[in-house]
């Protein structure tokens, strides 16, 4: 009777204990336990964590912890030991969704599903800044971008791109790439792009106006520089094509801070045409050797659909609305000069008083 009472008893404390651990285990599996609104916690937002190159568990752990993400890291540990997730860390940026459960994370973690990025590439005035601003952008450094832009090189000159326009194949747009992207996958990625962009029915455009892409190229990055009103562009276009077959100067004031390299210049001085560079089109005629700047897919069509008219010249309208005022003549050209000039004396004068 005795022995079946101390049966009982140990049958009744193993029901108990396993219970006790099968409730546990399921609670650490399937219990909301990242960015958890339980226990009186305010609800939050997603969080995205970013796990780098080389991070280990720890790493991870002292990532979600700073995000004060996890609401029983014990749990959390134990279960990604089990699932083997502690020695196969995946590089990437996870989205965290409020009330996940540990199941659920290292699922996600484990197989390396992570969240997309928008990587946006905007118009750089100055081409070697793309390698700063992709570097803040992804996990990758401008190094690794510019020895697979390297490696990438005699494909690039098959595309007619050299060293001075390789980086226009970073179209200003936005993408959606992974955040741990690798160089030689980003580069080709932004080669196909650029490929897709350049159809054959711009192709052929360019090749009606006597032009390669490079040099479509080169100039739409001037005329991005003269003006920031789409619908003017195709008309500054006009009036250096016109330049350029009247075998004119085209005396276009950005290439000479391209040359000089000072990008604060803000009004074009004579010591500054003097500087002797391929890209002072003060000195030297035709187009420069390369883009000043990474021209919009907007100011490339501008060029490729210029405006066609009889104007040589342009300068600032004396209403500063941005846009300008074209001449067919130089005497027109510096009316219109004077006119702008008045205008920024009158606005000088009114300041000083």
């Amino acid at each position: 009777m005795r022995m079946t009472r101390t049966k009982v008893v140990v049958f009744v404390t193993a029901m108990i204990f396993l219970s006790t651990f099968s409730f546990y285990g399921y609670q650490m599996l399937n219990a909301p336990n990242i960015l958890s609104t339980h226990n009186g916690r305010i609800s939050r937002s997603i969080v995205y964590l970013y796990i780098p190159k080389g991070a280990t568990f720890k790493t991870v752990l002292d990532s979600l912890e700073r995000h004060d993400a996890l609401e029983d890291k014990l749990s959390f540990a134990f279960l990604a030991k089990l699932m083997g997730y502690q020695e196969n860390v995946k590089t990437g940026r996870y989205k965290l969704h409020p009330d996940m459960s540990n199941k659920e994370l290292l699922y996600m973690l484990r197989a390396g599903r992570q969240e997309p990025i928008q990587l946006v590439v905007p118009p750089l005035r100055k081409i070697d800044n793309i390698l700063r601003w992709l570097d803040k952008q992804l996990m990758i450094s401008a190094e690794e971008i510019e020895q697979a832009m390297q490696q990438w090189q005699d494909t690039l000159r098959s595309e007619g791109l050299d060293s001075t326009s390789y980086w226009c194949i970073f179209l200003p747009n936005t993408y959606e790439v992974y955040w741990d992207v690798p160089a030689p996958r980003l580069i080709e990625r932004m080669l196909r792009e650029y490929r897709r962009f350049w159809n054959e029915e711009r192709r052929q455009k360019a090749k009606a106006i006597g032009m390669t892409p490079h040099e479509v190229m080169t100039l739409a990055s001037i005329v991005q520089a003269e003006t920031n009103k789409a619908d003017e562009m195709p008309r500054i276009a006009g009036v250096y094509i016109n330049r350029l077959r009247h075998n004119m100067f085209l005396q276009a004031d950005p290439t000479v801070v391209h040359a000089v390299g000072d990008y604060s210049i803000r009004r074009v001085l004579k010591e500054h045409l003097t500087v002797d560079s391929p890209y002072n089109t003060y000195k030297y005629k035709g187009l420069p050797p390369g883009p000043i700047g990474i021209p919009t897919p907007q100011a490339i069509d501008a060029v490729l659909n210029y405006e066609l008219h009889d104007y040589l010249y342009f300068c600032a309208k004396d209403d500063f609305s941005g846009y300008h005022l074209f001449a067919k003549n130089y005497n027109e050209h510096l009316r219109n000069a004077r006119r702008y000039q008045r205008a920024v004396s009158q606005l000088l004068r009114k300041k000083n008083e």
